[in-house]
């Protein structure tokens, strides 16, 4: 942040950092973004990309990469990410987010911060996680979330994850937020779902904010209308 348009070489490449809007894509970005930069730059074809999903209901850090700079996607989408999760007790849903309405309730009587910090400490270190069936993970030629929602209660294969740190930020008996330091491939949501059943109190994600990807934070991010009206005051998008 603070470069000038001029000091930008877009072809060349350059690593630059956004806060995804609520409701946007991943693909919503990088469209938007490589439109502009097209039309400012006059590159027909300039290569942008993006350095891990973020999905429509979740907001924080996206790292975009131009020109050259994609190249280095891969090793970016392999750092250590960090992100504050809102977490609602006593119900599930069939795709662990608000994507799908509430299918089961479930007590919550029970719950105390002690509880749920034990149950927190069961999930630290490598695990095998099973990832949501709503999601972009390719099966059979579709992305899962294609079978899901024609109904199918098919079950994905686990996979390896690491997460470093799980710290309860904020605790009621409906609802919990925490901060997680995880490895790449780590579904926010699935996790949410595992901590329901450790629970015994069901539970599903309602908010989610990625804070940091390796050394990189949010709070170095643009805002993309702020990046557009700043290189761009005289055109709109």
């Amino acid at each position: 942040m603070g470069k000038s348009i001029e000091e930008y070489d877009f072809e060349k490449g350059e690593i630059l950092l956004f806060d995804k809007e609520l409701d946007w894509t991943s693909f919503d970005l990088v469209r938007k973004l490589r439109n502009f930069l097209c039309r400012r730059t006059g590159v027909k074809k300039l290569k942008v990309g993006h350095a891990g999903t973020l999905d429509p209901k979740a907001t924080g850090l996206m790292i975009v990469c131009t020109g050259k700079e994609t190249k280095n996607i891969d090793q970016i989408q392999a750092k250590e990410k960090e992100y504050v999760a809102t977490i609602k007790l006593g119900a599930t849903t069939p795709s662990y987010d608000l994507e799908t309405a509430e299918n089961e309730t479930f007590p919550t009587d029970h719950l105390t911060p002690e509880l749920i910090q034990k149950a927190l400490e069961r999930f630290i270190g490598e695990n095998d996680q099973v990832p949501p069936l709503f999601s972009a993970i390719k099966i059979e030629g579709k992305r899962a979330y294609e079978h899901a929602r024609k109904g199918s209660d098919m079950v994905l294969a686990p996979k390896k994850i690491t997460i470093s740190e799980l710290e309860l930020l904020n605790f009621s008996k409906q609802e919990i937020k925490l901060r997680v330091v995880c490895s790449k491939g780590t579904y926010i949501r699935a996790l949410a779902r595992d901590l329901g059943i450790e629970l015994a109190s069901g539970a599903y994600l309602v908010g989610l904010i990625r804070t940091r990807i390796g050394d990189l934070k949010l709070e170095d991010a643009w805002n993309v209308q702020d990046f557009i009206e700043n290189f761009t005051p005289n055109e709109t998008n």
